[in-house]
């Protein structure tokens, strides 16, 4: 998974979806999407913002409530009361990224930026491995933006170094190792100390290494319904994270990620997108780890997102991350 240069193309839903959706819109409030702890379902009661786990390190940044709940490749002008974030890469630029900033405040919006462009081509050598002089070239051009008040106000949560590091395959056969992990952090803290590093790749497999990270703040576990429960998944994915002194960024593969039952099909042969039920079930299962300091889906789609069961479903998980604990990625 890359943050492409353009926000991606909407999927066609299947036609006896799209009536499901239309007949469901008359019991569901789509001129407002919901907000407010009203929406918390009982039963399963979220963490609260007055309580959290002792050993837990708080931001004390944003005055927004609890973790953000936003998504991949999203534009301010889709920031609301449910969609509280994005994380964007390849549209950003030296030039712009100020606006888009200043954009996103102006909405409370809390984001996570990627500043090595979009594409994993503009970061490889010729073989399609990983060029570390190639990333920094890139990163070093926004030296003199001044970042400062949105890291500050909590408006940036992070910089997104790289995705999927793990993956030889996405690399020309040669994983992007922890050590390089490591150096591309502390690069980013050289020019920005107080902006939060972060990494998409599960706390397991940064567990897995033995050395110890001093720059690298956070991992990022994301679910798909092949890994399994949910709950068992994302605690042992926290546990990992805990023992390598690291924060932790949750989120969904709602595109590609769900099991069938939607009848959604994902923009990849073979793949289905998460049905309303699955963002709930999965959904609470990620804010259930008082551990997550962010919640982020992959990616926006304006068809799916727009579905009346959808709807409801993100309003719902998007209360349950406000009343999260405002726990920091930096632990």
């Amino acid at each position: 998974m890359s943050c492409s240069s353009s926000l991606p193309r909407p999927r066609r839903v299947l036609p006896w979806i799209a009536s499901l959706a239309v007949l469901a819109a008359g019991c569901t409030e789509d001129s407002a999407l919901p907000s407010g702890p009203d929406r918390l379902e009982s039963g399963a009661p979220a963490s609260p913002t007055d309580n959290p786990t002792p050993d837990l390190t708080l931001d004390p940044r944003s005055d927004r409530p609890g973790i953000v709940f936003g998504t991949f490749n999203m534009r301010n002008n889709y920031l609301n009361n449910v969609h509280t974030g994005w994380m964007n890469g390849g549209p950003l630029d030296p030039s712009n990224i100020l606006s888009w900033l200043s954009g996103a405040r102006q909405k409370g919006g809390r984001v996570v930026i990627k500043l090595c462009k979009g594409k994993d081509s503009y970061v490889k050598n010729a073989d399609g491995t990983f060029s570390l002089s190639k990333w920094k070239s890139l990163v070093s051009r926004y030296r003199n933006v001044n970042l400062g008040p949105y890291i500050t106000d909590g408006t940036i949560i992070g910089h997104y170094l790289i995705d999927e590091p793990h993956r030889a395959s996405r690399w020309g056969g040669k994983v992007i190792s922890q050590k390089t992990l490591e150096e591309m952090a502390a690069y980013s803290k050289q020019l920005w100390p107080q902006m939060t590093t972060l990494v998409r790749v599960a706390p397991s497999w940064l567990k897995s290494s033995s050395m110890t990270y001093r720059n690298l703040d956070a991992g990022w576990a994301q679910y798909t319904a092949g890994k399994g429960d949910p709950a068992k998944w994302v605690a042992a994915e926290a546990s990992a994270a805990k023992a390598k002194g690291l924060g932790l960024v949750v989120g969904l593969n709602v595109v590609n990620g769900g099991n069938g039952s939607s009848g959604i099909r994902g923009n990849r042969r073979g793949q289905w997108s998460m049905s309303g039920n699955e963002i709930r079930s999965y959904g609470y299962a990620m804010i259930g780890d008082g551990l997550a300091c962010a919640f982020f889906n992959w990616q926006h789609d304006s068809d799916y997102y727009d579905l009346s069961a959808i709807r409801s479903a993100m309003a719902d998980v998007s209360n349950r991350a406000r009343q999260h604990a405002k726990t920091s990625c930096r632990q």
